[in-house]
C-alpha cells in the first residue's frame, strides 16, 4: 500500500485495533517527517496493541526531511529495533543527492513478498527464494560484482528492471577480495523479462556481453535502441550476438529506422 497519509489515516486505523494479535504490514510511505523506524513502530503501533504477539512488516519510507549532513545512519536505525521480539530485522538507508530525497527500508526476515523494489548499492544481501520481481535504482554505479550478488540473492528471479544513468567505474573486471565474483559469467536461469531502457550504456553491455552475462532463452527485453546500436556495433558484434539471439521479444526505446540485418541479429524475437 502506498500512502502520503501515514499519520492521518494509517495510524488512527491501527489505534482502533487494540485486540489484534497478528499483524502483517506492507507499506510505502511518503512523508515530510522522519523515517519510520523501530521507535516509530513501537510508539505508534505496538504500544497500542497489547495483545500483539506476531508482527511482520515491510516498510519503505521516503522523505525530503534529511540532507547528507543530518541523515541517520543505518546503524542508528538498526538500534531502534533492539527491543523487538523478532531479532531478524533488516534495514538500509539511502540518500539521493541528485533527486533530493532519502529512503529507509525496514523489513522483518525471512522476507515473504514476491517483489523487492529499488535495490541500491546498500543492499544488505540475504537469500530471497520467494521473490520473483526486482527493480534496481541508484545514483551510484552498479559494478559487475553487484549483479553477481543480485543473482545469488534472488535465485528464482523472473522480472528485473534496472534504472541507473551512471557509468560503471571499471568495466573491466577488477581484482577484489573475491575474484570469482569479478570474473564469473552471471546467469539468471528463470528470467523472463529484463528492462534496461532507462539504464546507461554500460548496463546494456553488462547484460548483452556473453563474457559477463548468460541470458536464458525466450527472454523479453526492453532496451534503448541508440545504446544497443553502439554496444552491438550496428548489430554486427559477436560478443553480443549470442544473448541477442536468445530473446523472444525486444522493445526499443528511442528507435529509428531499423537496418535490414537487424532481424538476423535477433532471429527469434518480435521487435517493436
Amino acid at each position: 500500500m502506498n500512502t502520503k497519509c501515514y499519520d492521518e489515516l494509517i495510524l488512527p486505523l491501527f489505534h482502533r485495533m487494540s485486540n489484534l494479535e497478528k499483524l502483517d504490514l506492507s507499506l510505502v510511505v511518503c512523508t515530510t517527517k522522519t523515517f519510520i523506524d523501530g521507535n516509530n513502530l513501537k510508539l505508534n503501533i505496538i504500544n497500542h496493541m497489547p495483545l500483539l504477539n506476531e508482527f511482520k512488516f515491510n516498510i519503505r519510507s521516503s522523505t525530503r526531511f534529511y540532507n547528507q549532513f543530518n541523515l541517520p545512519s543505518n546503524k542508528y536505525v538498526q538500534q531502534t529495533f533492539k527491543d523487538f521480539q523478532n531479532k531478524q530485522i533488516i534495514s538500509s538507508v539511502d540518500y539521493f543527492k541528485e533527486n533530493g530525497f532519502s529512503r529507509c527500508h525496514i523489513y522483518s526476515y525471512p522476507y515473504e513478498l514476491k517483489y523487492y523494489k529499488y535495490i541500491t548499492n546498500n543492499f544488505p544481501g540475504g537469500i530471497f527464494e520467494r521473490v520473483r520481481t526486482v527493480s534496481l535504482f541508484d545514483e551510484r554505479p552498479f559494478e559487475h560484482e553487484f549483479f553477481f550478488q543480485i543473482a545469488q540473492s534472488f535465485p528464482f528471479l523472473e522480472k528485473l528492471t534496472l534504472i541507473n544513468q551512471k557509468r560503471q567505474n571499471n568495466k573491466q573486471f577488477r581484482k577484489s577480495k573475491n575474484q570469482n565474483q569479478d570474473s564469473a559469467i552471471i546467469e539468471y536461469p528463470y528470467l523472463v523479462e529484463l528492462e534496461l531502457s532507462e539504464a546507461h550504456k554500460d548496463y546494456h553491455e553488462q547484460f548483452l556481453f556473453d563474457t559477463k552475462t548468460c541470458l536464458p532463452n525466450n527472454v523479453c527485453v526492453g532496451m534503448d535502441y541508440r545504446l544497443v546500436k553502439k554496444v552491438t556495433r550496428n548489430f554486427r558484434r559477436n560478443t553480443t550476438r549470442s544473448n541477442c539471439a536468445k530473446m523472444s521479444f525486444v522493445g526499443f526505446r528511442n528507435k529509428s529506422t531499423f537496418p535490414e540485418h537487424l532481424k538476423d541479429y535477433f532471429p527469434h524475437a518480435k521487435i517493436i
